[in-house]
């Protein structure tokens, strides 16, 4: 594995000006070097002060082990480029990032374990006797050691923590495709599968059904940051949010994500019932399309739960509509929607023709006038509790249609 190295520092020179046979006597001291290196490490990076016969410490040993190696190998043969050393290294990156450990405590490692390191085979270097340029190219091999090492360990740690996002990513849209199923959700397999996507458990969720939007996956980040599970792939786009009712986090992230985008809230329910919230944000969305809910801006399922039961079924609507509102169909289409508009203002009102004038903003006279229409049209079936039902179900819906385009 090739790592680069930094500006002013020497890859390959032609002819080394440090004598290779420095190598040899440097080998010979290299265990007792790495002993007072690895007690240097562990004096002055706390994440290394640990009992050396566990992992980390047998890690320490092998990792400062490996670089000295690579620095007299370097003495030895410049033009080696130490390629199985810097793969150790980025294993032991890797290693950081998969637990979950920031790359600080390595890097500081380094660094320290380095700069002592240099001073004891420096040390070594001026007692043979050896002139300035020598120790100054000796100094410039133990910086690039450093830095081929820190390089390699930076790369593997950076792959890992790709990786793991990865990973993470695809758990979490498991986990997520396991909430939204239809039928039961166990309990027990939502905590399991919540655990290996690092997702806390809540107690209630809702689900957001979005207006599709391509090229818009960059929005879905300040979403995830706030903890919700997000599929932009899915049709139509979906999220759903932990604990909706009090996450002022996710409303801000919310805000910012959607930028205009028409948005349906589904019900918060138990976070196992997932599915249902679902449905009702997905025949929300549907209806904003068609104009039956506002077209804008973000609809909550639960402020518009009578106009989502109607039209949860719609064939049998159409079959409700077609019977009960059968007497209107032997007058004009202009009077029918008039009749149609005061039977119901009657109806909601308790049959109270000065509310239903106000409402509609016409003279009480005119309402009347229209309730004798009525009356000879639906004849005694008006005053019938069963039938008044049917007709308030029936005229609301056909209230809320509008020409689809």
């Amino acid at each position: 594995m090739a790592v680069p190295t930094p500006h002013g520092v020497p890859s390959r020179p032609d002819t080394p000006p440090v004598p290779p046979e420095l190598a040899e006597l440097l080998r010979a001291q290299l265990a007792a070097v790495a002993d007072q290196v690895e007690e240097e490490v562990r004096r002055q990076v706390p994440e290394y002060a640990r009992p050396a016969d566990g992992a980390y410490g047998r890690n320490l040993r092998a990792g400062v082990v490996q670089a000295l190696t690579l620095f007299v190998d370097h003495i030895a043969d410049p033009r080696d480029d130490g390629g199985a050393i810097a793969a150790t290294y980025y294993e032991l990156g890797r290693g950081e990032a998969l637990e979950g450990r920031s790359l600080d405590a390595l890097q500081s490692a380094l660094r320290v374990g380095g700069l002592h390191a240099w001073r004891l085979m420096g040390r070594t270097a001026e007692e043979l006797g050896l002139d300035s340029a020598a120790v100054a190219a000796l100094g410039e091999l133990a910086f690039r050691t450093v830095h081929e090492v820190a390089q390699a360990a930076a790369a593997g740690y950076a792959e890992a923590q790709l990786r793991s996002s990865d990973e993470l990513e695809r758990r979490r849209g498991r986990l997520l495709d396991l909430l939204l199923e239809d039928g039961p959700v166990a309990l027990e397999a939502v905590q399991d599968l919540a655990h290996g996507a690092r997702w806390p458990v809540p107690r209630t969720v809702a689900v957001v059904a979005l207006a599709a939007a391509p090229d818009r996956r960059e929005e879905d980040r300040p979403l995830a940051a706030a903890g919700a599970l997000v599929d932009m792939e899915s049709r139509p786009p979906r999220m759903l949010v932990p604990d909706p009712d009090g996450s002022g986090r996710f409303g801000r992230a919310f805000t910012l994500a959607l930028r205009g985008r028409p948005a349906a809230i589904g019900p918060t329910v138990p976070v196992t019932e997932a599915a249902q919230s679902l449905r009702l944000a997905t025949r929300a969305l549907g209806l904003m399309g068609r104009g039956l809910l506002p077209r804008q801006g973000v609809v909550r399922c639960a402020d518009h739960l009578s106009t989502l039961l109607l039209y949860g079924d719609e064939p049998l609507l159409e079959r409700l509509r077609e019977r009960v509102l059968a007497p209107l169909d032997t007058v004009s289409a202009g009077q029918r929607d008039r009749l149609a508009e005061t039977l119901l203002a009657w109806l909601l009102s308790g049959s109270n023709v000065p509310d239903v004038a106000v409402r509609l903003h016409i003279h009480p006279q005119t309402v009347r006038y229209r309730l004798r229409q009525l009356e000879k049209l639906f004849g005694d079936a008006l005053h019938d509790p069963q039938t008044r039902l049917d007709l308030i179900l029936a005229l609301r819906a056909e209230s809320l249609r509008t020409p689809e385009k």
